[in-house]
């Protein structure tokens, strides 16, 4: 079982390799708004609010800020990432490959 400091790096690499996606091409980057829109109206998402009122900001200041901040090393990256609104930009093969890649290779360590 993964300690949370090796959650953390895997979601940070995540990240990583969603932001490589959306960079390649940033039509990726105009589902943001909209799932934290969906999220920001949804019943369950009430303590997740401040992150994604964050997100949105940093949405609205465009997607290099945006990325920038979801593949930052920091403890406040760490945070904002549990609420991440890039669900959807993978696709659930290319999700699939990274977690097994991860695991193959942090397994082996």
């Amino acid at each position: 079982m993964m300690d949370h400091h090796q959650l953390d790096q895997r979601s940070l690499a995540f990240h990583r390799l969603v932001a490589e996606k959306i960079r390649r091409d940033p039509g990726l980057f105009s589902k943001v708004l909209p799932t934290l829109q969906r999220w920001k109206g949804a019943e369950g998402c009430r303590r997740s609010l401040p992150y994604l009122m964050e997100w949105e900001q940093l949405a609205r200041q465009g997607m290099d800020a945006c990325l920038t901040i979801a593949t930052e090393d920091s403890e406040h990256a760490q945070a904002l990432r549990q609420s991440t609104p890039f669900v959807g930009i993978l696709t659930h093969a290319e999700r699939f490959a990274f977690l097994k890649s991860w695991k193959i290779e942090h397994d082996a360590r």
